[in-house]
């Protein structure tokens, strides 16, 4: 996710300086080739930064963190570590001056700049959470969350990545049975759902006044929908959402 990250602030934020660290210098290649600055030395990379976006795994973020304590006064601090709490992050960071500390949940599509991203502000000002909302709407769309919503904002936007690219597995799969090649098969599901999408969020409708526009009395279209529903779809969407911690 930090790669993503950082490959799509580097492609729509215009004029950002970006500098990534990483543990090893072939990791960091492909960053320094799409011109953003690159080193090993993660304080050399704090030192100068306005905003320091911590994008390591959630157990690692306090080893990553403290020997960067004393280079945060003045900056505003990104975690995309999800599930450490507000109150460890305020623990962490008591007495360093920093500006402001979010907990930030976006999704791998941050990369080509349509990112649903989530935004716990744990502590700031109107100025630090306008800064880190401005970073992640150029990048999609971004919400303001309290801090009790941020795992359901993972699971239905950046696990939900993978739940929907699931869905186009299957329609393409059964494309393929229906008769049409791999590739006509993907191409179609593709844009089918990113047509979708759009289409509803043009309208401003809920999902399922489109699927009506669709679903004619005795037509294939309900047909398909009731064999779903039959096959558990709904319930499985909402159980594999509602996954334990």
């Amino acid at each position: 996710m930090g790669g993503a990250t950082a490959i799509g602030f580097s492609r729509h934020i215009p004029g950002a300086f970006i500098t990534v660290t990483a543990k090893h210098q072939e990791t960091l290649k492909r960053y320094s080739e799409a011109g953003m600055s690159a080193t090993l030395d993660n304080a050399e990379a704090v030192r100068d930064a306005d905003v320091v976006v911590m994008a390591v795994k959630p157990w690692l973020l306090k080893d990553v963190l403290t020997p960067l304590l004393g280079l945060l006064s003045g900056k505003t601090l990104v975690s995309l570590a999800a599930g450490i709490p507000a109150e460890s992050l305020r623990e962490w960071l008591e007495g360093t001056g920093v500006n402001g500390i979010y907990t930030v949940i976006p999704n791998l599509a941050i990369e080509i700049g349509e990112s649903m991203t989530f935004i716990n502000e744990v502590s700031g000002t109107e100025e630090t959470l306008k800064i880190v909302t401005g970073l992640f709407e150029a990048v999609g769309k971004a919400m303001v969350v309290e801090e009790r919503q941020l795992w359901a904002g993972m699971m239905v936007a950046s696990c939900g990545t993978a739940f929907a690219l699931r869905y186009v597995r299957a329609a393409t799969e059964g494309g393929v049975e229906l008769g049409l090649y791999p590739n006509q098969a993907l191409e179609a599901a593709l844009q089918t759902v990113k047509g979708a999408a759009a289409l509803s969020e043009a309208r401003g409708t809920h999902p399922e006044q489109e699927i009506d526009r669709v679903t004619t009395p005795g037509g294939i279209t309900i047909r398909g929908l009731n064999a779903m529903e039959e096959a558990g779809f709904s319930n499985a969407v909402i159980q594999g959402l509602k996954i334990h911690r």
